[in-house]
């Protein structure tokens, strides 16, 4: 089973080059599902058919779904909402839109994890397949089990507790509306399922991200800031995708500007995101909607190749914390110590090996921190980052 997460700066092609995926992995036989968590959804539009809350047959073994949070509410926590609509009620709000703003920020990242848990441990699918929203709310979905993991831990029992407490003196007095047994059940299983979507999600072999791009600048950029957030919360990265390059047989000498352009920064990804293969998708001659597109694009991205093969194995980057300090740990075979060196421009560090350099946007929670030391030993660069005191 394969969990395949694509995500990149809005307007790179994400959906299309996910549907494409899709569409590949079903040929070859493998029950294939793809899920827009984008809440501005256009997998539909891809496939040029109408999809819904609930998976639709598109084909043979593919299906697609664009989520829905009302749908999502009723399924998985129903009596958590109810009763933030209810309190809200309470407190003078009317009650249509009570049950609006009961939607609580976070909830439609945590409904698009849980139908991905929920569709691996089913065993009606070998192939998941992610349309993932641009990168900045991809990276809040991808982040929310930690955040909502240490909410519960740190406040969760006390909730608890100290409702049971005050129900018997408030209850006379005030009619609010307290979270019962039903609430805390339900946010318990939730809390359950967060070990289960960490576990899938972070297993290299299971899961893998794979970040689109276009041969510009700016996508380039935040596609780099996406990149080492990622390995900053243990998702692996497997594939870099580079689309709409423009065809060396396009003759005209409008686009040789743009030629040179995309030439100069396809080199800037390859140095970038090294060693992790980069697959090229051209810009097609018609727009890529409808299965018989879709199909052209899936060929042209992939091959022969099957696309839910992991074509990388291990992290390129890590981050972690020993004793107190942050580690940032690249991976760099095949060179000496000699050959390396290291430069910092702002939240920009630059690592040159010979003639080729590699630069890493770094975490807000790196970037505000010095460098204490920089060690290579057994191929790997590690690079120790003094603690703020």
């Amino acid at each position: 089973m394969r969990v395949l997460l694509y995500t990149g700066k809005g307007g790179v092609g994400k959906t299309t080059i996910a549907a494409a995926t899709a569409v590949k992995s079903a040929e070859l036989g493998y029950r294939t599902i793809v899920l827009s968590t984008d809440s501005a959804h256009s997998l539909a539009d891809a496939f040029d058919t109408p999809l819904s809350g609930e998976p639709q047959a598109i084909a043979p073994n593919l299906w697609g779904q664009e989520t829905e949070m009302s749908q999502t509410l009723k399924t998985y926590w129903s009596d958590i909402h109810d009763w933030m609509a209810a309190l809200m009620a309470w407190r003078g709000i009317e009650e249509i839109i009570a049950d609006e703003m009961a939607v609580l920020p976070g909830m439609e990242e945590l409904a698009n994890l849980l139908y991905i848990a929920n569709y691996s441990y089913s065993g009606d699918y070998d192939v998941i397949i992610v349309d993932c929203a641009p990168t900045g709310e991809t990276l809040r979905f991808l982040s929310f089990p930690e955040h909502l993991r240490w909410w519960m831990e740190k406040m969760f029992p006390i909730g608890r507790t100290a409702t049971s407490l005050v129900r018997p003196f408030v209850r006379p007095f005030l009619d609010i509306p307290l979270p019962g047994d039903k609430v805390f059940q339900s946010a318990e299983r939730l809390f359950e399922e967060l070990g289960r979507m960490r576990d899938l999600l972070t297993d290299a072999e299971k899961a893998s991200v794979r970040i689109v791009v276009n041969p510009e600048r700016m996508v380039i950029k935040e596609a780099q800031r996406s990149f080492t957030y990622l390995n900053l919360y243990g998702y692996a990265t497997d594939l870099i995708i580079c689309n709409r390059l423009i065809p060396a047989e396009v003759a005209d000498r409008y686009f040789d500007s743009w030629k040179e352009s995309q030439t100069r920064y396809y080199q800037v990804i390859e140095e970038c995101f090294a060693p992790l293969p980069i697959l090229s998708v051209p810009l097609l001659e018609h727009e890529v909607v409808g299965m018989s597109m879709l199909k052209v694009m899936a060929q042209a991205l992939y091959g022969d190749r099957d696309p839910t093969q992991l074509f990388y194995r291990g992290q390129a980057q890590e981050i972690e914390r020993e004793d107190g300090y942050y580690v940032l740990t690249l991976s760099l075979p095949f060179v000496t110590k000699s050959n390396v060196s290291l430069m910092r421009n702002g939240d920009e560090l630059t690592v040159q090996v010979g003639s080729y350099r590699r630069s890493i946007i770094l975490p807000r929670t790196l970037a505000g921190l010095s460098v204490k030391e920089a060690r290579f030993e057994d191929e790997k660069l590690r690079i120790r980052f003094e603690p703020k005191k």
